[in-house]
């Protein structure tokens, strides 16, 4: 009787069952990338005690459904979250969900709870954040020729493996270049000495476009290139990269690989780079210097092969309140130089230059570059210390073939000048909120410099030089859209120059008719003191979807020992130098704009600048002559120059990416011997073109892209003797990017083939080092980039 009535129970259970499953709907979807429409593995698919996880190919299902109406949140890190309604009034209903990369990250400090854009929009100065994706994808031959696409930044190119930075038109010591939060020290002050760094590896750098020596001190008054230290990496992770590059026009091999680890606190990275290059070619196969015409073999550049090893590694430890990581790096480069561009003697030289491409003749060069810095940050309650230690040692070896020069013997060996530079310098800074309106910071930087030379060449003379410089600003925030910032810095310098005779005798005539043999003196002991006053104010107002910037600062810059001190010939530029012991440190007022205007399918951009400088420091040539060298003598002028960036992109479809930017600068000195004359180095009117083309995955190549960029530049017609005019030019470059899911459930390759100079345009860069000598820019590249991470 038992087992009857249990049995109708059973039964009735299973009736209901039956007849309330009728009543039961499924939901079936896929969830897809808006950008690249491919599919989303692991998004979050949320709704009243029902939930579902994408699988591999996107696709998700949620059972059980009644009939009725039924929201759903969607979400996953890296994705702008959405939510979703869908009607369920059938056996089996589909919804298709697009989702967006998110534009923004959440900054390391979650406890402001802003983006870094949003923090960016706050602060009333001029910048640009470069991305770890826009350096990998537009990586060229050296760090600034990668950097070259940012609108306002330029180049100085020494041939195929060096480049320096410009920004705006200004260049050399005036650019601070910062890695780790040690300014970087090299011998940055010549013409052709190019950056000691690889840019392998590197995740981030923000630059900063106008004076900044309120934070960075008196070497960055036209702006600043600021290599931030990599993310810290995750608890109990482990991965690592393999990158190969291979370049048609000068036979480039290279091959970097990095890892990084951590466990629970400390963590360590580790990178080690080769690049090996041959003479680069030109589209042309005659090159006319001083009325003498060079033929080149096969179009190659004669001895411009060069080979470069870098290495690093760090340890770092993180806990909530301590962060500190130190970094060992070393950069080894051997470059030739252009035989034809160290002066006329190659002509009588025995070396046989065309015997090979890949060999490194003189005259050549040789650095290294060894760095160590410290990067510590401390919380407490309502504080953040940040310190950073840096040393820096420098040795830079210039060979020549050696020959008379006239007094001066046949040297002895082919070392014609040696610099040596060991740099110390201490960071320290106290961030705080006093409330919350207020942000504010207070600083300390100071650095000693010991500079020694060698070598039978003088320029410059062995100096020692300190500098420190104390800060305070304030960024007040008037309303959340409404920001201020203001601040004040004083810094004080001192340079030591050191006396130096000549090695060898030279006849002097006396008053008596007499001759006489001295060691002529080409350098003096002196000390030399400078202080002033930098200055900051700046305004940012967010009004919805665009952001306007005002900022106007005051700024200075100590003179170079070699502005003051140098005296001597440079055969890199075949001309005698002389510094002025008596200049005074260049002052510079400067008044930056910048409107900026972004929605979801375009933004568009203006920033224009005006600048005025009361004693600008530059190398002017003179009517008298040395041994047949004419005598270029540093003095001072006023200076007025006024330019600024366009920029603008959109998004026509889901697939399809312009970009568009325009930059521009005037310069002209209003007294001095070159009034009326632009300032050298000067870079001509500019615009790039981009269009980017993300295609569906073909086979196994994830995510591919094409890109195109083209390049317009005016001609240069402002110019200042010995420069020439340079012609406008156009130039197309292509690229195709894309992922390559070999070895499944692993991170997939990454790939990158790039043409530049596609229709092997010859062309000049008004910048460029070899400009001076009528050497065009490099012809036609291919170039083959493998990423390979694991």
């Amino acid at each position: 009787m038992f087992q009857k009535a249990l049995l109708s129970v059973w039964l009735f259970f299973s009736l209901c069952t039956i007849s309330f499953g009728q009543d039961l709907y499924q939901i079936k979807g896929s969830v897809l990338n808006v950008t690249t429409l491919q599919p989303i593995e692991g998004i979050n698919i949320v709704g009243h005690k029902r939930y579902a996880i994408s699988s591999k190919t996107g696709e998700f299902t949620i059972n059980n459904m009644a009939n009725g109406t039924y929201t759903f949140k969607v979400s996953h890190i890296g994705f702008d979250s959405k939510t979703v309604t869908v009607v369920v009034a059938s056996a089996s209903v589909t919804l298709p969900i697009y989702l967006k990369e998110s534009s923004t990250k959440l900054d390391e400090v979650k406890v402001l709870g802003k983006s870094k854009k949003r923090i960016l929009k706050e602060i009333p100065i001029v910048s640009q954040t470069v991305s770890k994706e826009f350096l990998e994808n537009n990586r060229e031959n050296s760090l600034m020729q990668t950097l070259s696409k940012i609108p306002g930044v330029s180049t100085i190119n020494i041939g195929s493996g060096q480049s320096k930075p410009v920004i705006r038109g200004l260049g050399f010591n005036r650019v601070a270049v910062v890695q780790n939060g040690i300014k970087h020290e090299a011998q940055q002050w010549g013409n052709d000495h190019g950056l000691e760094i690889d840019q392998q590896g590197i995740e981030n750098i923000q630059i900063i476009k106008g004076p900044a020596s309120l934070l960075y001190g008196s070497d960055a008054i036209a702006g600043v290139v600021d290599i931030q230290p990599n993310k810290i990496p995750s608890k109990n992770s482990f991965n690592g990269e393999v990158n190969i590059l291979g370049e048609t026009n000068n036979d480039l091999v290279g091959i970097s690989a990095g890892i990084t680890s951590r466990k629970d606190k400390w963590f360590y990275r580790s990178r080690l780079t080769y690049r090996d290059y041959a003479d680069y070619k030109v589209p042309t196969d005659k090159i006319n210097y001083e009325n003498y015409v060079f033929d080149l073999y096969d179009n190659n550049l004669r001895n411009t092969a060069g080979k470069e090893a870098d290495a690093s590694v760090s340890i770092g430890y993180d806990t909530n309140n301590i962060t500190t990581e130190t970094t060992f790096s070393n950069v080894n480069a051997k470059n030739g130089f252009f035989a034809n561009a160290h002066g006329l003697e190659v002509r009588t030289s025995s070396i046989d230059y065309d015997s090979s491409n890949r060999d490194i003749d003189l005259p050549y060069h040789k650095v290294n570059h060894f760095k160590i810095t410290n990067n510590t940050s401390i919380k407490t309650d309502n504080h953040k210390l940040y310190f950073d230690f840096g040393f820096q040692n420098n040795v830079r070896e210039e060979h020549s073939e050696p020959v008379p020069h006239g007094y001066m013997p046949k040297p002895e060996n082919s070392k014609e000048r040696v610099f040596k530079k060991n740099t110390y310098s201490i960071n320290a800074r106290d961030a705080f909120k006093p409330d919350n309106r207020h942000d504010m910071v207070v600083g300390l930087n100071m650095e000693y410099q010991d500079n020694n030379i060698g070598g039978w060449g003088f320029l410059i003379p062995e100096y020692d030089r300190f500098t420190a410089g104390i800060f305070g600003y304030d960024q007040f925030e008037v309303n959340s859209n409404l920001h201020i910032l203001a601040g004040v810095r004083y810094d004080y310098g001192l340079v030591d120059t050191k006396a130096y005779y000549d090695w060898f005798q030279s006849t002097i005539n006396n008053d008596d008719d007499s001759t006489s043999y001295v060691y002529l003196q080409r350098s003096q002991d002196r000390t030399l003191n400078f202080g002033n006053i930098s200055a900051s104010l700046g305004v940012s107002y967010i009004n919805n979807k665009t952001t306007y910037k005002v900022n106007i600062g005051r700024s200075f810059r100590m003179p170079l020992s070699n502005e003051l001190a140098s005296d001597g010939v440079n055969y890199h530029m075949y001309r005698y130098e002389r510094g002025n012991i008596d200049l005074d440190p260049e002052i510079s007022y400067q008044l930056d704009v910048d409107v900026d205007h972004t929605t979801n399918s375009f933004s568009v951009g203006l920033s224009p600048f005006v600048n005025i400088f009361e004693n600008y420091i530059y190398l002017n040539p003179t009517s008298s002559y040395y041994e047949t060298l004419q005598i270029y003598e540093y003095t001072q002028a006023k200076v007025f120059r006024v330019g600024g960036e366009f920029r603008a992109n959109t998004s026509i479809s889901n697939n399809l990416q312009l970009d568009a930017s325009v930059e521009y600068v005037y310069s002209i000195q209003t007294s001095g011997a070159k009034e009326g004359f632009t300032l050298p180095f000067s870079p001509p009117l500019s615009a790039l073109f981009s269009a980017n083309y993300k295609f569906k995955d073909v086979s196994f190549f994830k995510n591919p892209q094409l890109v195109a960029d083209f390049r317009i530049t005016a001609a240069q017609e402002e110019i200042v003797p010995p420069e020439e005019i340079t012609e406008g030019y156009q130039l197309l470059n292509m690229s195709f990017l894309s992922e390559l899911n070999v070895f499944k459930n692993n991170t997939p390759i990454e790939i990158r083939v790039k043409l530049n100079n596609v229709f092997d345009t010859k062309y000049f860069n008004h910048t460029s080092f070899y400009r001076l000598i009528d050497v065009p820019e490099a012809g036609k590249n291919l170039s083959l980039s493998v990423t390979i991470p694991f």
